[in-house]
């Protein structure tokens, strides 16, 4: 039995933490993917995704009913024994390793094009090092009061995109399912990956006060997202011409261009600082997750020393292979196929493998 006292977490906490690992740079070129496969019609790919992303989400609470003491780990080696739950323990932390560590040079890259241009890419990851540090090195109940803070602290950014709606020609939308269904299924494939975070459900169920409310949070966790995909999705198609979206590299971002006040010369750039925040609400749970399952490897509490050495290696490797944006695309392509295997096909798999267990147990019983 894990120990969780001191650690838990709230079921506002419990949403954010999903939400925030779900909402990441993904969002800021997502208006662009959709356009580019299914025209204005591709935000009903997003409503899709939203309901596969649920289900896999309800069948991983399920799963966790069946050991709600301890991690998707801990369960592992309950079921397979403790070679099997040690070897889980690797690939999980390696799969975690590897979304944290694109995510962190990804944020680093959009703030390099962004903010400061001219700042070499490693030192902005040293940079982002320090706070990062100071924050996962805590329990997750920190961090779960992080991400609620952010919430809150830049949800106002989402009536910037009401007002950008000045600019707005809704005729763009219609006719609905102007070429048919195929277009838009098409869109489902990258739309699932864009839920991708809700996994990490596997990790927080135990530290969860209110267990019995995990299948409601992780279904408004998601439901947040996909509301939050839709509006900024739509708005962009409305502002924007069909084709002339597709020119933009992020046109989250550039629909902040629309608006003018006199006071600041380039709004988009005061509103990407803020969104920064919303980023590292993405990599932290990721890099948490990580260092977790390297300390419960070596049955250890204490994950300090796993995550110094994972920014060290951050830093480090960024240093000496510098990322460009081919390396980034195919980074994402690769981490997209794993995110299929992980995040859609695994619990699917262990919750039959689960159901199966219980059956044949019951009828050794009788």
């Amino acid at each position: 039995m894990m120990n969780v006292e001191g650690k838990q977490i709230s079921l506002v906490q419990f949403i954010l933490l999903i939400h925030g690992v779900q909402i990441g740079v993904g969002v800021l070129t997502l208006p662009r993917d959709l356009a580019e496969k299914a025209g204005t019609d591709g935000w009903i790919g997003i409503i899709i995704g939203w309901f596969i992303a649920t289900v896999t989400s309800l069948v991983i609470i399920q799963i966790m009913k069946k050991h709600p003491n301890g991690t998707i780990l801990d369960l592992l080696t309950y079921y397979f024994g403790k070679w099997v739950g040690r070897v889980g323990g690797v690939i999980l932390a390696l799969y975690f390793g590897l979304l944290a560590l694109y995510s962190f040079i990804t944020e680093a890259m959009f703030i390099q094009a962004w903010v400061l241009p001219r700042a070499s890419l490693y030192l902005l990851i040293l940079l982002l090092s320090i706070p990062s540090y100071l924050l996962v090195r805590n329990n997750i109940q920190i961090l779960g009061r992080y991400s609620v803070l952010v919430f809150f602290m830049t949800i106002w950014i989402i009536f910037i995109y009401i007002i950008s709606l000045k600019e707005a020609q809704f005729l763009n939308l219609l006719p609905v399912l102007k070429e048919g269904w195929h277009p838009v299924m098409n869109t489902v494939k990258m739309t699932i990956t864009t839920y991708v975070g809700f996994d990490i459900a596997f990790f927080l169920y135990p530290f969860l006060k209110k267990k019995e409310s995990a299948s409601l949070g992780i279904v408004i966790a998601n439901t947040i997202t996909m509301f939050a995909y839709l509006l900024i999705t739509l708005v962009a198609f409305v502002v924007f011409s069909p084709n002339e979206i597709t020119k933009f590299n992020e046109p989250a971002i550039t629909l902040f261009k629309v608006i003018e006040l006199t006071f600041i010369e380039r709004l988009e750039i005061v509103l990407f600082a803020f969104y920064i925040f919303v980023m590292s609400t993405k990599v932290l749970p990721l890099m948490f997750v990580s260092v977790f399952s390297t300390s419960w490897i070596f049955g250890k509490e204490d994950h300090t020393t796993p995550l110094f050495w994972f920014l060290v290696f951050s830093v480090v490797c960024v240093f000496l292979f510098p990322p460009s944006v081919n390396i980034d695309l195919k980074w994402r392509k690769e981490l997209h196929t794993l995110s299929y295997l992980f995040t859609y096909a695994f619990p699917i798999c262990l919750w039959g493998y689960v159901i199966i267990h219980g059956l044949f147990k019951r009828r050794s019983l009788k």
